[in-house]
């Protein structure tokens, strides 16, 4: 093998060796997207009374309206 094939080995070694490590990057990324954060306990708490009051809206506007 002469100089020139194997500089074309290394570069295409490089080559791939930086593709899969892209691709490893690019799937760890997608994978914490899609995991949600866990909720602190404040923003937990936000959440069932925000949930408490549209309920209470709701039911508010299914009454009829005392006049």
């Amino acid at each position: 093998m002469n100089n020139s094939q194997q500089d074309e080995q290394d570069d295409l070694q490089k080559y791939l060796e930086e593709k899969a490590k892209q691709e490893q990057e690019s799937e760890q990324e997608k994978k914490e997207e899609q995991e949600p954060e866990p909720l602190s306990a404040y923003d937990a708490c936000v959440l069932k009374e925000s949930a408490k009051i549209h309920e209470l809206i709701a039911e508010a506007q299914q009454r009829p309206k005392d006049e």
